[in-house]
């Protein structure tokens, strides 16, 4: 375990010099999640008024779905970076070297849920500056802590993908194809109650639904117990299944 630690965070601060390296990199990728919030704020504002809408203005709502947009983004493609690694031949000397396996795949995901929770901070940030509202510290804080869950569990599916699929392009489709389906299948955009009741259920198994409602109940201050446990709870077995999950198809395709 000590060794695990050790490795994992030796090669994490690796990763991050290497973005602190070329910082627009990283920040390129909240310029769409940007946009959509402020495009969609205004452009859907007296959605807000419609009966059954929550309180509150629509930029207001959307904030949330737009932070969980930008977790989706910078994950999807997180596996592209390790299929790189393994053609360029890095992955393979780090093989005959004593480092633990499994941290070349936790330092990699632990690495890309910190960026997304520097690029999140920042689209928080910008919003409030645009009028949007958070209810306190306190909220914003553990609203990170759900995308840093959040992006654990998607970040651990791209990399388990990249060593099932050995090819970027295949990668790369599959993350656009499993992002914005994923968003329309929650309630980024819309409330539940303007859904139809087939989304309604599918919404009950989609970890990006409960991220979007736990964050959205910390921002608006109307966060109760029921909701946080069952949101961290959710979040965290997804999290802890997707990084298994890559695990173990790292460790089989590297034997």
């Amino acid at each position: 375990m000590v060794q695990l630690v050790s490795d994992t965070w030796y090669l994490f601060n690796k990763y991050l010099r290497i973005t602190l390296r070329m910082p627009m990199w990283a920040l390129f990728t909240i310029v769409q999640p940007l946009i959509w919030l402020l495009i969609f704020g205004q452009l859907f504002k007296k959605m807000a008024s419609l009966p059954g809408f929550p309180e509150g203005r629509y930029m207001d709502f959307f904030l949330p779905g737009a932070i969980i947009m930008t977790v989706l983004f910078g994950t999807s493609w997180s596996g592209v970076s390790l299929l790189r690694e393994i053609n360029f031949g890095t992955v393979e000397k780090m093989m005959v070297t004593p480092v633990s396996r499994v941290s070349i795949v936790m330092s990699r995901v632990i690495h890309t849920a910190v960026t997304v929770i520097v690029q999140c901070l920042i689209i928080m940030i910008i919003a409030i500056i645009f009028g949007a509202t958070v209810s306190g510290v306190k909220g914003a804080v553990l609203s990170l802590v759900i995308v840093f869950l959040l992006s654990l569990g998607f970040s651990g599916i791209s990399n388990g993908l990249a060593m099932w699929l050995k090819r970027e392009e295949p990668l790369v489709m599959l993350g656009n194809m499993m992002t914005l389906p994923l968003m329309f299948l929650s309630s980024a955009m819309v409330p539940k109650s303007f859904m139809p009741e087939w989304i309604k259920i599918v919404t009950k198994i989609n970890p990006i639904d409960y991220a979007v409602e736990t964050t959205r109940a910390f921002y608006s201050g109307g966060a109760t117990l029921n909701t946080t446990i069952v949101g961290f709870l959710f979040l965290s077995l997804f999290a802890v299944t997707s990084i298994s999950w890559a695990t173990e198809m790292f460790m089989n395709q590297s034997e």
